[in-house]
This record gives C-alpha cells, sequence and structure tokens, in this order.
C-alpha cells in the first residue's frame, strides 16, 4: 500500500505541475478578459435560462437546462466540497479556501466556453446520436486532425469517471460516523458490504441511462443542498462571533501560508499553498477539466451560448458558495487545529462539535447523497468517453469497469484515491483547455451573434 500511495503522489506531481498552472488559471484569465467579464455580466439572464424561460421542447438534445446543471452539479457537489475542503485546510490552513476562490472566479468563465462549445460543435455516436463534450468538440471545431487530442481526453476521461475518491470517502464516513462509534469492528469485510450495496445502487440507476440519471439527479442535488446550506448556517450561528476572524483569515492566509504544512512550489510555500488550491478548487467545481461540458452538450437547446451561461453558474454555486460553508464551518469551530482528522472525518468532526449528537448525523445524510449522486453522473461521462473510442455497442463494457472500481475504492487509502483522481484530471484539462483556447473565437463570435438578437426582441 506504502509503493501504491508514493507512485500515485509521484504521478499527481508529475501531472500538477507549472504548466498546467498557467493552462488552467492563465488560459481562465486570458478567456475572463477576451468576453469581457461576460460570466459576471449576464449572471440574471443565466439564472432566467436556467428557470426554464427559453425552453423549447422541441429543440435538440436529451434533457433540460435544469437538469443539465443538475446532472453536472451532482459529480461537483459531493466529496469535493465535504472532503475536498477538509483536506485543503488541514494541509493548507484557511488560506487554501482564497486560491479555492480564485479558481472558481475564473472557472466560471472557462466553464461557459467549454459548454458553449458543447453545444455549438456537438457531434455524432457511432449509432448517429447528438453527443456533446470536449471529445467531440475537438474533432468537429478543430478537425480530423486533431482526434488524437480527442482520444487522449477520453482515455484520461474513462479513468477520472472512475468514482474512487467517493467511495473511499463514503466509506470512511460511514466507518467513522455510524459503525465505530456504535461499536462495530470495521474491517474489510465491512468495507466490502458497503461497497457491495453501492454496486447495487448504481447498477439499477446506471442502466436507465441519462434520463434516469438527470432525473434522479435534479430530484436529489437541489434538497441535499439545501439541507447541507441549513446546516452549515446552524454552525455558524452557533459560533456567529467568530465568523468574520476566519472569514479575514482566509484573505490573510493566502499570502503568508503560515499554516501551509505540504511541499514547496516555485521555491516556497506559497507556491504550495496556491497550487493547493488550484487543486482542490478543480477537484470540487471541475472547470476546465472537461466533464462538465459532457452534461450540458446533451442539453435541448439550439443556442450554444444559452448552455454556456448555464453551466457558468455550476462553479459558483458548487466552490463560492458550498465550499465556502464547509471551509467556515471546519475553521469557526477549532477542529482543524484541535484534530488530526482529515478528509470528510474532519468535517464530521465540525458537524459533531457544533451539534453533539445528532449533527454528524445530518452530515452522514448529505454524504450519502452527494456521494450516491456523484456515482451516477460520473458513469455516465465515463460511458461517453468510451463510446467515443470504442462505439456505443461496446460502452456497456465501461459499467463493468466502472462497478469494480467501486469494490477497489472501498478497500485502497484515500490518499492514494485523491493523487491518483488529481493526475488524471490534470491529463483530461490539457486537451480540453488547449482546444477551448483555439476555439476562443468562435464562441465569442456567437455570444455577439446571440446577445444582439436578445437585446433587438427587449429580451436584456
Amino acid at each position: 500500500m506504502e509503493a501504491l500511495n508514493q507512485a500515485m503522489s509521484d504521478f499527481s506531481g508529475f501531472a500538477w505541475g507549472l504548466h498546467l498552472l498557467i493552462l488552467l488559471i492563465g488560459g481562465g484569465l486570458y478567456l475572463l478578459i477576451r468576453s469581457k467579464f461576460l460570466s459576471f455580466r449576464y449572471l440574471g439572464h443565466a439564472l432566467n435560462v436556467l428557470r426554464g424561460k427559453y425552453d423549447n421542447p422541441n429543440d435538440p438534445g436529451e434533457i433540460s437546462h435544469f437538469q443539465a446543471l443538475s446532472t453536472a452539479l451532482a459529480s461537483t457537489i459531493g466529496m469535493g466540497n465535504i472532503a475536498g475542503v477538509a483536506l485543503a485546510i488541514s494541509v493548507g490552513g484557511p488560506g487554501a479556501m482564497f486560491w479555492m476562490w480564485i479558481s472558481a472566479i475564473v472557472g466560471m468563465s472557462t466553464k461557459f466556453f467549454t459548454s458553449t462549445l458543447a453545444v455549438l460543435y456537438r457531434g455524432k455516436d457511432s449509432e448517429g446520436k447528438i453527443q456533446g463534450g470536449p471529445m467531440y468538440f475537438i474533432v468537429e471545431g478543430l478537425g480530423k486532425n486533431w482526434k488524437p487530442l480527442a482520444v487522449m481526453f477520453s482515455v484520461f476521461g474513462m479513468m477520472g469517471a472512475l468514482p474512487v475518491v467517493n467511495v473511499n470517502q463514503l466509506k470512511q464516513a460511514i466507518n467513522d460516523i455510524v459503525l465505530i462509534p456504535n461499536g462495530v469492528d470495521v474491517s474489510l469485510k465491512t468495507n466490502l458490504i458497503i461497497a457491495g450495496i453501492l454496486v447495487v445502487v448504481t447498477t439499477i440507476v446506471i442502466v436507465g441511462g441519462l434520463n434516469r440519471i438527470s432525473k434522479i439527479a435534479s430530484k436529489m442535488v437541489p434538497s441535499m443542498v439545501a439541507l447541507y446550506f441549513i446546516l452549515v448556517l446552524v454552525i455558524l450561528g452557533l459560533h456567529i462571533e467568530e465568523v468574520p476572524k476566519y472569514f479575514m483569515l482566509i484573505f490573510t492566509d493566502a499570502f503568508s501560508a503560515n499554516f501551509y504544512e505540504g511541499d514547496a512550489f516555485l521555491g516556497g510555500v506559497l507556491g504550495g499553498l496556491i497550487l493547493l488550491g488550484i487543486r482542490r478548487g478543480a477537484f470540487s467545481n471541475e472547470a476546465g477539466i472537461g466533464t462538465a461540458p459532457m452534461a450540458h452538450g446533451a442539453a435541448k437547446t439550439d443556442e450554444p451560448v444559452r448552455e454556456g451561461l448555464v453551466a457558468m453558474l455550476g462553479p459558483a454555486i458548487d466552490t463560492l458558495i458550498v465550499c465556502t460553508l464547509t471551509a467556515l464551518a471546519i475553521l469557526v469551530t477549532g477542529v482543524w487545529e484541535s484534530t488530526a482528522d482529515n478528509g470528510v472525518t474532519l468535517t464530521a468532526s465540525a458537524f459533531d462539535s457544533a451539534m453533539p449528537g445528532y449533527g454528524k448525523y445530518l452530515l452522514m445524510i448529505c454524504v450519502f447523497v452527494f456521494s450516491v449522486s456523484s456515482l451516477f453522473s460520473y458513469s455516465y461521462y465515463g460511458t461517453k468517453c468510451m463510446s467515443f473510442i470504442f462505439g456505443v455497442k461496446r460502452q456497456k463494457w465501461y459499467n463493468v469497469f466502472y462497478i469494480g472500481s467501486i469494490i477497489i475504492a472501498s478497500t485502497t487509502d484515500f490518499d492514494a484515491m485523491i493523487n491518483f483522481i488529481d493526475g488524471v484530471f490534470a491529463f483530461m484539462a490539457i486537451p480540453t483547455m488547449i482546444a477551448t483556447l483555439i476555439l476562443a473565437p468562435k464562441v465569442l463570435e456567437a455570444s455577439k451573434t446571440y446577445f444582439t438578437k436578445l437585446k433587438n426582441k427587449n429580451d436584456l
């Protein structure tokens, strides 16, 4: 296990170098400036699109704008917000949250461009069905000569879609919150029983395809976000006098890195803190990675810009709101300094500290729903990557591989799993961002046409 952990750590460290920081953050800033901060200027219009004001059931696609965003959020709102934030703070301290914010602000623009492209350059799978996603907009937008880049995305996409972190942390949450406190001996057997239950639930849902996944996600995700939101507000209310202090500490520590305990980057601990925040932000909101465009590319719309506007709400909801709430709950309760807990267990300690006896069980409900909804969405992403390379008829074999990974993740260390996904996400981001930056002028041209048309209709 130690050898595996070291191998995954080396893999993640190799993937997350200066090149990726420049590509994700530098590329995102370029898109933000080129679009003249479009992702912020049209937030109101994006919300109108999301609530169905412009829905047309006759438009091409499979699911509504709301279902597309719910499906995308089902994969991002989950362990990235609960375990990922806890990991960031346990390693980097409060300042890590600031750099997660930066990744989200920049990521809103990135999500707008990538998801607009997913609809603008939809392709067809081996059965002639319309599909969207980085692999399709690479081939359709850049031409057949760029297909190796699309294949690269799909290969790493199949690995990145594996639910190893979600399953691992759900298993840890069940063990630490439910089983161990009630005197149950945790062993390989209990971990395999948890994995077996998840296998059955996941199989039933993913066999139903995207429509079943999106319908379940659109019902599960909003209600759990609301419950999680209320629980964290209760914690913050109980420690209201501490909130301003720690909110300001997020800003000051972002540039002093007084609590950072990780490896240096670019010659110093501040560089390491920045890289940590960007990595955890990417794991949380997945902006620039390329997963969300696969869901948004299936939306019912003939206006690519419209779906891009809906997609850009993802990082705002996921990181700026949900991750911030988690971070403040961990900080104000003091568990980040008083315990050696990590991942989901650290967040559970914060809930138990503020609401003894029942807080951690309410968190357990959120963790379970977030994790299970993520399992559904990621299976869809993986099968899309598989079908792009090998054809739709062979995509069922991915589900077998996917189900098997649930068993592996339930019996493997958290560090190995998070480093594996970090590394794979990095290699997914490379083709996604390269193609997006090259095709950015096409998005700007489509945006100009779209907003001119709206203004003429007096809809803006």
